[in-house]
């Protein structure tokens, strides 16, 4: 069995900016701005419009990028067939019920049956789901069945952990809630096994 967990300062994923597309959402938030109450041309906010522009396009940037492009532009015939888990993999997402922050950590792991995948290719993928507007549990299992048909491994596990903004500063404001996601195939599903050794890797007990 093989652990990695992830590097921080791997090449961040970059989405493409059209300007038209930059001018028309800058021109949203300063309509945004106005029914706020806030005086949009004064010196603190006369440019915020357009960095926010570009800041919903980074945070969004998912919809621009295939994960299975990324999966296969990686993918090398190896018989390896012990669990291959890449942990603490830290994910960055939008709510799509209330468009604010939730963030995190991912872990996923396969048993390759033939085929492996470039590692950075794990935290990418993860990267190009969250980078949407997701809820949690929609974000784990597109993870997760993303790498079975890429590799068409032997399973695949995938648990997220995630603190939302949603809960710590609006609504219940409960700071220190954190949501555990979990979603499995094959010999993660079948084996217990098999599922509690990844847990007990991750570190975490799921009830």
């Amino acid at each position: 069995m093989q652990i990695f967990h992830n590097s921080p300062g791997y090449e961040e994923l970059t989405g493409l900016e059209d300007e038209e597309i930059v001018t028309r959402l800058a021109e949203h938030y300063k309509a945004i701005l106005e029914l706020l109450g806030e005086d949009q041309t004064r010196e603190g906010l006369e440019k915020t419009p357009k960095r926010m522009a570009h800041a919903i396009l980074f945070l969004t940037q998912g919809y621009s990028i295939d994960p299975m492009t990324i999966l296969n532009s990686a993918k090398f015939k190896e018989e390896y067939k012990q669990m291959v888990l890449v942990k603490d993999i830290e994910i960055y997402s939008m709510c799509e019920h209330h468009m604010l922050p939730f963030y995190g950590k991912a872990h996923i792991a396969y048993i390759p049956n033939g085929f492996i995948t470039g590692l950075s290719k794990i935290a990418r993928i993860a990267d190009a789901f969250s980078r949407r507007l997701q809820v949690q549990e929609r974000l784990t299992v597109q993870i997760r069945d993303c790498i079975q048909e890429a590799l068409n491994p032997l399973g695949v596990a995938v648990v997220i952990e995630a603190a939302h903004m949603c809960m710590q500063i609006r609504g219940v404001q409960k700071q220190n809630s954190v949501t555990v996601t979990s979603a499995f195939t094959g010999a993660f599903m079948k084996d217990i096994k098999t599922r509690e050794e990844f847990m007990h890797l991750i570190g975490i007990k799921l009830h």
